[in-house]
């Protein structure tokens, strides 16, 4: 793992070298990433699609060669399942609007009036409201699967909710705050034998992890480009071609259109009904550079790698006395812990003054601090570059915050 290629890792915070651990909220970019940046806009910017002239054919061109090596990158059978969108966030909303508005061949909607859709418990915010808004437009219920007392999912409450109100469920592969692995397979086979649609928010998993959406066989994903080493403002939805090309777009404008009467207005094809306006190639440009920086590192040795971080980490704390939020459970790069008796704000603070950047507070994910019944955590959360040095520059920050506050 080479940390040369990354700047800002040689810049320093209060005098200290910096110690980047808040890898869960945005990772750090690469050379190679910056440059493409530069490169977009400096050699070949112009609008995609909408141009016979040069520029705009190499622009869309790259931009077309990013959506399949990024449908290469997750395994979908084709280019048009990939759907641009700003972030995760973004594409959660826009799947959440389109099944709301979605009306089956036979003119019934696919959400009613006492329809279900199940979420879980650990969610990030960004995968609850927008199916808490939808629940409220369409007077439908928002279900979720508790979590058992070593904050694991209960799996077998979530076989007691599937029923035949059940209609969707969105469950996070990785957890933002626990970083624990969920069991996506056996929720989508449960899920399928009813007849339920999936969508997984993958935020926290592809950028460390493979993650192949015909193996899990999820229906729709969301997943992130500033997590996973590119830029921000740029996102992936991803959904199977048959669900897809029944959803409705969330957005209208141009591009997503192949006509426009008074009348009434015909949809473009896939992917292009959901990518109104000007979409962002020079983020796609970019996006597809941090896939390929990923790739020739290798997707296993990342996981690997930040897994044996993680471990090391991990025990360190346990020792501390640290109380770590699922300790001992298959993590992706990122744990959470309080010391007892010390507020996790305390904590943030004198570890930045020390140059090692955490992320402490409810992670957006209040509910999860209900049932653990904290008001917060500090979260350490590990990329690619980050080393065992990283470790234990924080676990010495850690033990002399620690000295200062108790």
């Amino acid at each position: 793992m080479n940390r040369e290629d990354f700047p800002i890792l040689k810049e320093t915070v209060h005098g200290q070298p910096l110690v980047y651990l808040d890898n869960a909220a945005t990772s750090q970019k690469p050379q190679q990433v910056l440059d493409a940046i530069v490169e977009a806009y400096s050699k070949w910017n112009s609008n995609i699609h909408r141009g016979v002239h040069h520029l705009s054919q190499v622009a869309t061109a790259h931009h077309e060669e990013a959506r399949k090596e990024i449908a290469a990158f997750i395994n979908a059978r084709e280019p048009e399942e990939i759907v641009f969108t700003k972030g995760t966030t973004d594409a959660i909303n826009a799947l959440a609007f389109s099944i709301g508005e979605w009306r089956k061949a036979n003119g019934e909607w696919f959400i009613s009036e006492g329809d279900e859709i199940i979420v879980s418990e650990l969610e990030h915010h960004s995968n609850i409201v927008p199916w808490q808004m939808l629940c409220e437009r369409k007077k439908a219920v928002l279900r979720h699967i508790p979590l058992r007392e070593d904050l694991t999912l209960d799996l077998e409450a979530f076989k007691g909710l599937l029923n035949e109100k059940t209609k969707f469920i969105s469950v996070a592969h990785v957890s933002n705050v626990l970083g624990t692995i969920q069991p996506i397979e056996e929720i989508i086979r449960l899920a399928h034998e009813k007849g339920v649609l999936v969508c997984i928010d993958g935020a926290q998993s592809v950028p460390h992890r493979k993650v192949d959406v015909q193996a899990l066989d999820c229906d729709f994903m969301a997943f992130s480009g500033h997590k996973m080493y590119g830029p921000t403002g740029i996102g992936i939805l991803y959904g199977k071609r048959e669900w897809l090309e029944q959803l409705p777009p969330h957005e209208g404008g141009g591009e997503m259109i192949q006509h426009v009467r008074w009348s009434g207005t015909t949809y473009n094809t896939l992917p292009y009904k959901f990518e109104a306006g000007t979409p962002n190639f020079v983020g796609s440009y970019a996006l597809h550079k941090a896939i390929e920086y990923m790739q020739s590192i290798g997707l296993e040795a990342i996981d690997n790698h930040e897994r044996e971080l993680t471990e090391y980490c991990e025990k360190q704390l346990v020792d501390l006395g640290c109380t770590v939020y699922g300790a001992g459970q298959p993590k992706a790069g990122v744990i959470s812990f309080n010391i007892p008796n010390i507020h996790p704000f305390d904590i943030g603070t004198l570890l930045d003054q020390q140059g090692v950047a955490v992320r402490i507070g409810q992670h957006c994910a209040e509910p999860l601090m209900y049932a653990i019944g904290v008001p917060g955590t500090v979260r350490v959360s590990f990329g690619l570059y980050n080393d065992s040095k990283d470790v234990d520059r924080f676990i010495a920050a850690l033990k002399r915050a620690q000295m200062m506050l108790l």
